[in-house]
């Protein structure tokens, strides 16, 4: 049977082998199973340049397994040797404002420099030949949370590689300019070599803000590869890099070469309902179990302790999510609190002296129930609706909001995915494929021309699905250019409308009906259409300048339809929309996921520490309490019931 694990983030290095040894006794008295290992600990493994040091590391690995703990390896280049990055300066990144980084924390290296890439290959080679066939090594970990921070690096090496990157690209500076339309203000470039990053306190435009993000996206993406080529040479295991909770970085791109998705999170207590997006997210990107590798346990910290206070029940309702949701593996940050240092204030499941904290009684609460359900949490997530979240929708109003004040990553998972709480739901980038759905929906997608979308949606359509699409969708092209002969590139022929008015501003001012008569609440931004006697006028605006006029239009093509919304409706009229039933009626407080596997299985979760209810459409027995239970069930705050029907 297919084994789940909960953990912690643990740094052997740190500490005396008397205390590791404790340490491990530890771990067995929560029931954790793993922990992740070796990710700041290069200056140990490479004490001096060239010259190798593993050993330790082994020893370490062998004690772990040998008390039934397996090991998440982690590849430490996001911290080079102080000696290496001293006497290397190429290897430290340099910020937008020209300062090249001090050697005083982590995640500082350039991507670009080949001696950076060249000591990454060689401390990667050293351990994959030392671990990679080790049999308590589970899983590795690339790097550590890696992301372009502060818009990137900004050295020499990095800057010529980004006008070599859009020579590529674009092939003359006149297509550049072209595609941009640098003609506006006269800032047309004569060469690629004119060409500079965007930088702080300017008014930056969004086509340069864009490309330069996307190509320090493509470094990372190829500095990942790289290791992972040589991890895949020397291991079976699966190898994967723990990214952070945003799409910018492409989830879909970086993970297209590795094996497993890897997550981390640092969200409070009242924003468990945000961590739920995201599982659903991680889950789709390669259609497989992901791993947490890590999340809060307590309180978060640098100097000074934040993001706490954690309510009872809280952490344990922490621990059991991402397993509701597809997860294989849940580890918190970290262990044992730091003695010094630059964390010293964070917190762990044993603090500094060793002794537990109350969180760490819900872990292991958790990590009993889990235990006794692997036979259902191993089971599928199978979804009928999948709702686009885009990374190159996020750099795009990333560079452009269009909208004031706009959040795409909020807007989306607020207005349209909190709506699905009670149904499975895949979050799905715009390459993922379509054909398992009933329901595909894509508000915001604001770029629609990539990964063959045109083609592939309408495929999804004439063969019976339902596209609900908008507003905002399909409105710029790669390079945040507005198309000339339409506002759209295809979706007004798609739907057989025409775009008489667009508001890009919220307003109460615009009142709508269904066309039955029942009012219409609408929000964020207004587009109001003209249709043509093929096409289904759902909603009209009633009153003021757009009286009258279509604001929700549906066309049917061959089996399916496409729903086009021309603003956003409320969380009941997107779910009516859809004509698809909720696995159960349940209040909004509560999270609802049905698992499909040798035992089937719905586990319902109350996230917000207050009272919730579910409505059983049947006779249930709870694996976790051994109630019978039918009819209106309450729910206390932070309650998990895992219900399998009599």
């Amino acid at each position: 049977m297919k084994k789940l694990y909960i953990g912690a983030a643990y740094y052997p290095e740190l500490w005396d082998v008397s205390e590791i040894d404790k340490d491990i006794e530890r771990c067995n008295e929560l029931g954790l199973n793993v922990l992740r290992v070796g990710e700041f600990a290069w200056s140990k493994m490479e004490p001096r340049e060239g010259e190798y040091s593993l050993d330790w590391l082994i020893d370490v690995v062998d004690r772990l397994y040998k008390a039934g703990i397996y090991t998440v390896m982690c590849t430490p280049t996001c911290t080079p040797p102080r000696y290496m990055l001293d006497k290397y300066e190429q290897m430290r990144n340099v910020s937008d404002r020209g300062v090249r980084s001090q050697t005083s924390w982590r995640c500082h290296p350039c991507k670009t420099s080949p001696v950076m890439r060249e000591k990454n290959r060689a401390i990667v080679t050293q351990m994959a030949k030392a671990l990679g066939s080790n049999r308590g090594v589970i899983g590795w970990q690339i790097d550590n949370e890696l992301f372009p921070y502060g818009g990137g690096c900004f050295c020499p090496l990095c800057v010529g590689a980004f006008r070599k990157h859009l020579e590529r690209q674009f092939g003359t500076i006149d297509a550049l300019n072209r595609a941009w339309g640098m003609a506006r203000w006269s800032l047309d470039y004569q060469s690629f070599d004119s060409i500079n990053p965007p930088l702080p306190d300017q008014w930056k435009h969004p086509s340069l803000v864009k490309a330069w993000w996307d190509f320090q996206c493509e470094q990372i993406r190829t500095y990942a590869e790289e290791q992972a080529e040589i991890l895949h040479k020397y291991t079976d295991v699966p190898i994967g890099t723990d990214m952070m909770a945003n799409n910018n970085l492409s989830y879909y791109a970086i993970n297209k070469s590795l094996d497993i998705v890897q997550f981390n999170h640092y969200n409070t207590a009242e924003e468990l309902y945000e961590t739920e997006f995201w599982y659903d997210f991680l889950r789709a990107v390669k259609d497989k179990p992901f791993w947490v590798t890590e999340t809060q346990v307590g309180w978060n910290g640098g100097e000074f302790a934040q993001s706490g206070y954690r309510p009872v029940g809280n952490c344990y309702v922490n621990t059991w999510l991402p397993f509701a949701h597809g997860a294989e593996m849940n580890m918190y940050w970290l262990f044992r609190a730091h003695r010094n240092g630059h964390e010293l204030a964070h917190g762990a499941l044993y603090s500094t002296a060793g002794r537990a904290y109350r969180v760490s009684e819900e872990v292991s609460r958790a990590a009993s129930e889990i235990g006794k359900c692997e036979d259902i949490l191993v089971g599928n997530v199978n979804a009928d609706i999948a709702l686009h979240y885009s990374s190159t929708a996020a750099n795009t109003f990333g560079a452009a909001p269009m909208l004031k004040n706009f959040d795409y990553t909020a807007t989306v998972r607020d207005k349209f995915y909190t709506a699905f709480r009670h149904y499975n739901v895949d979050v799905i980038d715009t390459a993922h494929p379509l054909d398992k759905y009933k329901v595909v929906v894509s508000p915001f997608l604001c770029h629609a021309q990539e990964f063959d979308f045109y083609e592939r949606i309408t495929e999804f359509v004439e063969k019976g699905g339902t596209w609900i699409v908008g507003p905002m969708t399909d409105i710029v092209d790669a390079n945040v250019t507005k198309y000339i002969d339409a506002p759209h590139s295809f979706l007004e022929q798609t739907v057989g409308v025409y775009t008489k008015y667009s508001k890009p501003i919220d307003s109460d001012a615009f009142g709508a009906k269904w066309s039955d008569g029942r009012p219409l609440k609408l929000s964020t931004c207004f587009d109001a259409y003209e249709t043509d006697d093929k096409t289904i006028s759902l909603a009209k605006y009633s009153g003021g300048e757009f009286d009258g006029l279509t604001v929700i239009a549906k066309r049917n093509i061959g089996k399916g339809s496409v729903i086009l919304l021309g603003s956003v409706p409320t969380h009941d009229d997107v779910r009516a929309l859809t004509g698809l039933k909720p696995i159960l009626a349940a209040s909004d407080n509560v999270s609802l996921t049905m698992r499909d596997g040798d035992v089937r299985a719905i586990i319902a979760i109350e996230l917000e520490n207050c009272t919730g209810y579910i409505e059983l459409d049947g006779t249930y027995k709870d694996r976790l309490g051994g109630k019978i239970m039918s009819g209106r069930v309450t729910l206390a705050p932070y309650t998990v019931l895992v219900l399998e029907k009599v």
